[in-house]
């Protein structure tokens, strides 16, 4: 082997890629070996790619999708184990790795675009919670998600906080305290992912939606993602105060001067994004 040829060798694969489509990017998790656990490093990925795509006025929509045989297995529990060793136990190191990854679904949350998740195979404990954090879900046939935790004595408790924000109290408590695996089938049933599709197709299935979201104003979008988490953590009158508020100023914009003008002229937007 030439020193070339070893130094290529060497080079690790990126643990997150990103293609862009247009207005559309896609976030691939890239560690198929490791099931795309969520290790320190990948979480740190994320993040940074979230934070550029916030300010990407370019990106109306945003896919989360994984390479391998599934799409996240939760979190790197060879990692967390290691630090065992340390002399606290691993304390603040499990510490700092739920605050980060607690840190990441909030960014999922907050993100001015829609981000869907492109779910194949396997998503479990966090990689549940990842797709619960996702505003949209698309599933392959075969995608399988459960929260099995309890299994090995470790309740999933940070993966709760998406799914009870998701789906009814009692299909979340039983996906919490038995831990069994649910189809993509079942997922959908409870709410959890909007649609499933042939297995393998989830990918097109998650771009044309993706593009449809995308070719909506993106100021008008940003408003209501926005609107839609905060109107619901509100009391009832306090949610319809806001929203109003929100209606009111989203009426200014001058997207929604722009769209309510082509629809009574019965012509296509020209979007502004403002």
């Amino acid at each position: 082997m030439n020193a070339h040829a070893a130094v290529t060798h060497a080079v690790a694969e990126p643990i997150l890629l990103r293609e862009t489509d247009g207005p559309v990017a896609t976030l691939i998790l890239n560690r198929p070996r490791a099931r795309n656990s969520l290790s320190e490093a990948t979480l740190d990925a994320l993040a940074e790619a979230l934070t550029a795509i916030a300010s990407d006025k370019n990106i109306r929509a945003v896919i989360l999708a994984a390479n391998g045989p599934g799409f996240c297995a939760g979190h790197d529990l060879k990692e967390l184990t290691a630090r065992r060793s340390d002399a606290d136990r691993g304390r603040a190191f499990f510490a700092h790795i739920m605050q980060r990854c607690s840190a990441v679904m909030q960014q999922i949350v907050h993100l001015p675009q829609p981000v869907i998740a492109s779910v194949h195979g396997i998503a479990t404990a966090a990689g549940c919670q990842l797709v619960a954090s996702c505003d949209l879900a698309v599933a392959g046939s075969g995608a399988k998600f459960a929260t099995p935790g309890v299994n090995i004595g470790l309740f999933c408790s940070t993966p709760m906080v998406a799914l009870s924000r998701n789906i009814a109290p009692k299909h979340a408590m039983e996906l919490l305290l038995t831990g069994d695996m649910v189809s993509a089938e079942d997922a959908a049933r409870m709410g959890l992912v909007n649609r499933v599709v042939p297995a393998g197709s989830e990918g097109t299935e998650a771009l044309a939606l993706a593009r449809k979201i995308a070719g909506k104003s993106g100021h008008t979008v940003k408003i209501g993602k926005e609107a839609f988490y905060r109107q619901a953590e509100m009391k009832l009158t306090d949610a319809y105060d806001y929203a109003s508020q929100v209606m009111v100023d989203n009426m200014l914009a001058r997207d929604a001067e722009e769209g309510i003008g082509a629809f009574i002229d019965k012509r296509e937007p020209t979007w502004e994004n403002r």
